[in-house]
């Protein structure tokens, strides 16, 4: 059973500056609610109630939101105020919290590997905030922890993506099992059009087995002399088996503005109602 998530929140967010100069970006709010507690939310929904934050310098605002603020709380106690804080006090309830400090940004695969001593010996889930993924039904965590159930192997979230974006991702290519499945064959990092194996573009949603920190550890450098998830996903690929899987649901790429501003409008049309998120 997977009982962990883990959230790499230590990134500068260099794309949303100047806001997030001293801002975590990751508490950028769609609408009402920052972007991490969504991620949260649909940790907690597919069962996985222990969060575990890979932050950094600057990122304090991420621990508070994830807290009680007594003089809050005391102030609005009564008042038609007190329900704008339902959705947070509900996650708090339900999940609990532990973090740990990236000191150095070398990569997402040096920020999984940082919060080994976080997350153990156990498979586990990983959700990157940047992300925002929306379902009517089942998240995308709580679909993948079902396949977990079933195959007890590593699987990445991918998505269908234009030829002329899929350098942005880790893009992969396998055998067909159907169903939305596929055994990864192959696995690169930010590949141009020309290299590109296919256009099944990972995004911000694994589910890992723990021997995935060992292989970070032995995986070098790479795109951009960081240490790369894909890399070492790829070696374990070839050594046993990951899957990937084509999820259902939506989703906005918030990492970036204009995925931002969609996914704010989505969230007010149909979502925000009365102030609540």
């Amino acid at each position: 059973m997977i009982r962990k998530c883990l959230f790499p929140v230590a990134g500068y967010g260099t794309r949303f500056l100047p806001a997030t100069k001293s801002m975590p970006k990751e508490m950028l709010p769609i609408v009402n609610k920052p972007l991490v507690q969504y991620g949260v939310e649909e940790s907690i929904e597919a069962g996985l109630k222990q969060i575990a934050l890979v932050t950094g310098r600057g990122k304090r605002a991420i621990a508070d939101h994830f807290d009680i603020s007594f003089e809050l709380e005391n102030q609005i106690a009564g008042t038609s105020k007190e329900s704008y804080l339902t959705s947070i006090r509900k996650v708090l309830s339900e999940g609990t919290f532990m973090m740990t400090r990236q000191r150095e940004m070398k990569g997402l695969g040096h920020a999984i590997l940082t919060g080994e001593s976080l997350v153990g010996n156990e498979a586990f889930g990983v959700i990157l905030s940047d992300d925002l993924c929306l379902n009517d039904g089942d998240g995308v965590m709580g679909q993948m922890v079902k396949l977990y159930n079933q195959f007890r192997c590593s699987i990445v979230a991918i998505q269908e993506v234009p030829m002329a974006e899929i350098e942005k991702y880790g893009v992969i290519a396998g055998d067909d099992m159907g169903g939305g499945l596929f055994r990864v064959k192959d696995m690169v990092e930010k590949p141009s059009a020309d290299e590109a194996p296919s256009n099944l573009a990972v995004i911000g949603r694994y589910i890992l087995t723990p021997d995935i920190f060992d292989i970070l550890r032995d995986t070098p450098p790479g795109k951009n002399g960081e240490i790369q998830l894909t890399d070492a996903l790829m070696t374990q690929a070839q050594n046993g088996c990951v899957l990937a899987y084509k999820f259902s649901g939506r989703r906005f790429d918030c990492g970036s503005v204009p995925g931002f501003i969609e996914a704010t409008n989505y969230v007010y049309e149909n979502i925000y109602q009365d102030g609540q998120g």
